[in-house]
């Protein structure tokens, strides 16, 4: 029996930005582009084809309806948001709502499967249904390499890399954005320093971010100054030298110019692949915190930290809930998912990864009295990841127990003594634990679900207390909740303020705003270098000079599963 058509009553939380947002990009339009729903009833859609997944497992119709209305309520009451693909897809004939994915990159014109051109056709289906990609180009021989086959001479990975950029271009992702990709090639690779110069030229590749993927022995090279092999992909044999430190040079130079490269740590990323006999991570979604197998995908959403800060103080207990239940909902969405490929049903089905992240972090602790920057800033955000972590692996263990665990289990770092995956030393790399997924949280940027949610993004630093937002074409102005709540408070708030804080997007003392506001609230400019600089690895393309080198990071050095 089909669940209600209508959604809940429930109260108007959304801002008008989110809207404006879900209007242009989300919303379920007409021919002429009208929309044909209101937001509630597309978190209504969304929520009752993820609760569906339930009744395969047993549940009653009430207990389903009952799943239902718990998800609609996550979700409006701004708690939690999944990637945007479950958002515009779900309870639709694409019904595909996996916005991370990994595509592998034979070297071979094609194979009938992984050949260039083969993944090419692959990343336009993906790129169509909402999807983003992540390749590693390590495999493909070097420019200026023998051609066997026509005695011709290879271009090499960064001309196939350009190719790829203009298909992405060409292919508008799902009718509503632009389609987002990860390059990746090894530091080791004999091209890696063209790799490394290809976005010298910000009109060039402007649909990947690139980073290089650094290997133990390239930083043990790093460390002692010295040089380091270059490994032909397809001999394996060395071709070459390069001095580590001019190579490492030349990656910070480049991220401090343009933001490109990132840094992918492919051999710690490694060492906690969760299900290693399956293969090896060569490559990450587009914005690099997730490391996936070729043909992998996961499921991305995000809880909004902020609003357990109340009075105050963090409700855990909310949150715990909070965590389970999107989890629960996470979970859910690999069986409802239409996945665009063959293999990468298969796959996701055999390790059911998922990846639970946060936003509203600032948010959070601009309530809470914590600047971002400090000491307790740092120990709030290790409480809330190890909060995270160890309450949705225990609903996803819960899960496990009644649903069944995911089916790799048993060989995979979480499998029991006899058969799990173990490290070159042969212990254990983590602790025996039944999971129904192999992988649970993810920090991802949440970009545009931020915006719905009415809350800063992912962990991330405010941008400004009050900016103007160009978004689905639409200049918004985007001003802190806080911040006017604040400024109500202390009697000094004003439209003008307001507009002219949203202009500027700069928090420096005036005369309209006492200086100690500023003290909880630190922008992403100012936040303490040294501190920040530990904490980031890689970072995506800078688009605004007047942001500094880049405005949002790329946060990929190791795979914590």
């Amino acid at each position: 029996m089909p669940l209600p058509v209508n959604p809940p009553a429930s109260p108007d939380t959304l801002s008008a930005n989110a809207r404006t947002v879900l209007e242009k990009r989300y919303l379920v339009k007409d021919k002429s582009g009208k929309p044909v729903e209101t937001p509630e009833d597309m978190f209504w859609r969304v929520a009752t084809t993820v609760a569906e997944a339930d009744r395969r497992y047993g549940a009653s119709e009430q207990a389903v309806y009952d799943t239902a209305v718990a998800f609609y309520e996550l979700m409006t009451q701004r708690r939690f948001e999944p990637n945007s693909p479950t958002l515009m897809n779900a309870g639709r004939p694409l019904g595909q709502l996996s916005a991370c994915f990994v595509l592998p990159v034979a070297d071979a014109l094609s194979n009938g499967h992984d050949g260039i051109y083969d993944t090419l056709r692959a990343m336009a289906l993906i790129h169509q249904s909402g999807g983003g990609t992540g390749f590693s180009f390590s495999r493909l021989r070097p420019s200026g390499s023998m051609v066997r086959s026509t005695t011709g001479v290879a271009s090499g990975p960064v001309s196939f890399m350009k190719l790829y950029d203009a298909s992405t271009e060409a292919v508008k992702q799902g009718g509503t954005r632009r389609g987002a990709n990860m390059g990746i090639l090894r530091v080791d690779h004999p091209d890696v320093l063209d790799f490394i110069a290809c976005k010298e030229d910000l009109t060039q590749v402007v649909n990947f971010n690139i980073s290089v993927g650094v290997t133990r022995k390239f930083m043990d090279a790093l460390k002692a100054d010295g040089e380091y092999e270059l490994i032909h992909p397809s001999t394996k044999q060395a071709v070459g030298t390069l001095k580590a430190r001019e190579v490492w040079d030349k990656m910070i130079m480049g991220a401090w110019r343009t933001g490109e490269p990132g840094v992918f740590f492919i051999d710690e990323a490694n060492k906690y692949n969760p299900v290693p006999h399956l293969g090896a991570y060569e490559a990450t979604n587009p914005c690099g915190e997730q490391p996936l197998l070729p043909y992998d995908v996961c499921n991305l959403g995000s809880v909004n930290v902020g609003y357990y800060a109340q009075n105050g103080s963090m409700n855990w207990e909310a949150l715990r809930a909070d965590i389970r239940l999107s989890t629960h909902f996470l979970d859910n969405i690999i069986d409802v998912n239409k996945y665009p490929l063959p293999e990468i049903d298969q796959l996701s089905k055999r390790i059911r990864r998922i990846g639970l992240g946060v936003m509203g972090f600032a948010d959070a602790l601009i309530k809470l009295g914590i600047r971002y920057d400090s000491p307790e800033g740092v120990e709030f955000g290790r409480r809330v990841m190890e909060f995270l972590d160890v309450e949705g692996k225990a609903q996803s263990e819960i899960m496990a127990k009644a649903r069944g665990a995911f089916p790799e289990w048993a060989q995979s770092i979480w499998g029991p003594d006899e058969t799990c995956a173990r490290d070159e030393s042969g212990n254990r790399i983590r602790p025996m634990q039944l999971l129904r997924n192999c992988n649970v949280t993810t920090v991802a940027p949440t970009g545009t679900i931020s915006i719905i949610a009415g809350c800063s993004s992912g962990l991330e630093p405010l941008f400004a207390v009050a900016f103007m937002r160009n978004q689905a074409g639409v200049m918004m102005p985007d001003v802190n909740e806080d911040f006017v709540a604040m400024a109500k408070q202390g009697g000094w708030y004003s439209d003008e303020l307001m507009e002219r804080r949203s202009r500027i997007f700069s928090a420096r003392p005036t005369r309209s705003r006492p200086s100690g506001t500023s003290r909880c609230r630190p922008r992403s400019r100012s936040i303490a270098t040294a501190r920040s600089a530990r904490r980031r690895t890689s970072r995506t393309p800078r688009r605004s000079t007047t942001c500094g080198p880049s405005m949002r990071w790329r946060m990929i050095s190791t795979a914590r599963v």
